[in-house]
């Protein structure tokens, strides 16, 4: 992972150092310990090992890994629940299980599957208490996304799902308040026969759905206009004054230099940032991950196929820094600044003999 801009700050080593506990810092190695203790931030990432087994890491800003636990195929995004110290893995489309773990190793990792006729995208939520967790999942035969809400409390059983209010769902987050389900339906139809396969290239519908979190009624739904019918909505986060940001994954024309980001709120129309076309053509009209950092008002766009990664001011829009990175995969908010991973196991200068997988999280 690279970092944009200079760390400071012990908040989160320390947090997880004390959640931890005597028993699971005794059982790290000398030289675990050692990066622990030097270390300002602690993430998660998924990774595919040499042997072509999957897992998933706890590191530290550095790229040092601390522990892994071992998943039955490849994952692909995560949720960190900061109120119980819980993180959640999710399968990569269309793979059927997540797995909730702490990272402290204080609780046992509880894997879960999806009921038949569903298979998860990849991304899901816990509430702000801890209480639930939300994932986006496909219902393949109805070809509709939906939410699966999941009980923490009885070992994360599936009691309820909402309609997505889209087809291809993918990202969906959760307001601060716990109220509002925000959901990137991605508006491109697949079906586990067809394994990756995009089956509707030609007629795309992608939006973005903002969801009551109790009912799971659509209070706003907002289609991409005609003209961006194949700019699929992929993924998202919210700045600190709730605007909810989105990144764009462009299925049209390898020429066109559509917008790939821009934000929205309750209430607001879509609001589309106007980056320069030769940093679009930079970001290959994909954008593989975004993060906000809220503190320094601050939004990281990835590109693994442009292999380039941008900042953006998130108050004006304006593109602040932009850096070729070869398979640049996942992006999360850094003690300051934006951290970045690679596919090629690259982490803040530290080349892990894994393959870091397209999403990162902050523990903390």
């Amino acid at each position: 992972m690279r970092t944009f801009e200079v760390r400071t700050g012990e908040i989160d080593r320390r947090s997880f150092v004390k959640a931890a506990g005597v028993g699971f810092l005794a059982a790290l190695s000398p030289e675990k310990l050692m990066a622990l203790d030097r270390s300002d931030a602690v993430f998660a990432s998924a990774f595919r090992a040499p042997d072509g087994s999957y897992g998933v890491a706890t590191i530290t800003e550095r790229g040092e890994i601390i522990e892994r636990i071992a998943l039955p195929a490849r994952a692909h995004g995560l949720s960190y629940c900061l109120l119980t110290g819980r993180c959640v893995v999710f399968a990569r489309r269309p793979g059927t299980f997540a797995l909730i773990f702490d990272p402290s190793g204080q609780d046992d990792p509880v894997l879960i599957s999806t009921p038949a006729g569903r298979h998860f995208y990849g991304h899901g939520h816990f509430s702000p208490d801890g209480r639930l967790l939300y994932a986006s999942e496909n219902d393949f035969d109805g070809n509709r996304g939906v939410i699966g809400v999941y009980d923490a409390k009885s070992q994360f059983r599936r009691i309820a799902e909402f309609d997505a209010g889209g087809i291809g769902t993918h990202d969906m987050t959760v307001s601060d308040d716990g109220r509002l389900l925000i959901v990137a339906n991605g508006g491109i139809e697949t079906h586990p026969d067809f394994g990756r396969t995009k089956l509707n290239l030609d007629r795309m519908q992608p939006s973005l759905a903002i969801l009551d979190a109790a009912s799971g009624e659509i209070i706003e739904r907002h289609p991409m206009p005609d003209h961006l019918r194949q700019l699929s909505t992929r993924h998202l986060d919210v700045d600190r004054r709730g605007r909810i940001w989105f990144a764009c994954q462009y299925e049209g024309p390898r020429g066109d230099h559509p917008p790939l980001t821009g934000y929205f709120a309750l209430g607001d129309d879509i609001t589309f940032i106007d980056i320069p076309p030769e940093t679009t053509e930079k970001l290959a009209n994909y954008v593989g991950a975004i993060a906000v950092n809220r503190r320094e008002r601050l939004v990281g766009l990835t590109s693994p196929k442009g292999g380039y990664a941008v900042i953006l001011d998130a108050v004006t829009g304006q593109v602040l820094r932009e850096d070729p990175v070869p398979d640049a995969a996942g992006v999360a908010r850094a003690p300051t600044g934006i951290a970045v991973s690679t596919y090629s196991g690259e982490l803040e200068g530290t080349r892990s003999n894994v393959n870091w997988d397209q999403h990162l999280v902050r523990l903390g």
